[in-house]
């Protein structure tokens, strides 16, 4: 296996759960004594993102990127990328990024991008997926880890996880019970990928 650190980056635009649960996975399962790799930086969209704080005090170096300070997406976008280059990523993680990204920030990242979608994708890409899901009669629900591409939501599938519809639920209830689900999914994606990239 090749000894060369393999640097995480982590996007949140809010609380940061699932970075929470990627980074107790890399702590409790050694990431970086058996694959060399950590959770190098965490960049955040929005200057009162809680997860900034909690970040922090996991020991992790933060850093804000305010989208309100530039004129366009593409300025915006120009100034991320410059951030995560200067930590020479191997992955660059969405945990509940807010953002749409420009195409030639997702071509820059091609295959080292890994995003989470509270849905079973190709089914109910963009926003509202718990509800459109009870909506529309579904039985189950879940969450899908993926590599991002230009097409929103439709890159391809690392891992899913499957949650059952339960009579009553409400989009709160059934969000729950996904979320539960991606805190195990997302780290053992991350783990997969990294293992790939040692080998």
């Amino acid at each position: 296996m090749g000894s060369s650190p393999k640097d995480i980056v982590i996007l949140i635009s809010g609380g940061g759960s699932n970075m929470v649960a990627i980074t107790n996975a890399a702590q409790k399962e050694r990431w970086q004594d058996t694959l060399h790799a950590r959770v190098a930086c965490v960049i955040s969209n929005k200057p009162g993102a809680e997860g900034l704080a909690t970040a922090a005090g996991l020991g992790i170096a933060t850093q804000v990127i305010d989208h309100k300070q530039f004129d366009s997406r593409d300025a915006f976008d120009a100034a991320l990328q410059g951030a995560i280059d200067a930590c020479q990523p191997t992955l660059v993680v969405l945990a509940g990024f807010m953002r749409i990204l420009t195409p030639a920030f997702v071509a820059h990242y091609a295959g080292r991008l890994v995003n989470i979608h509270p849905s079973l994708l190709p089914a109910f890409p963009g926003l509202n997926t718990h509800q459109r899901a009870i909506d529309a009669g579904c039985k189950v629900a879940g969450a899908t880890v993926h590599l991002v591409t230009a097409d929103l939501d439709h890159g391809p599938i690392l891992a899913q996880a499957v949650v059952p519809i339960l009579a009553g639920d409400s989009a709160n209830t059934l969000a729950a019970r996904v979320l539960s689900q991606e805190h195990l999914i997302y780290p053992r994606a991350i783990r997969a990928l990294l293992e790939q990239a040692a080998g």
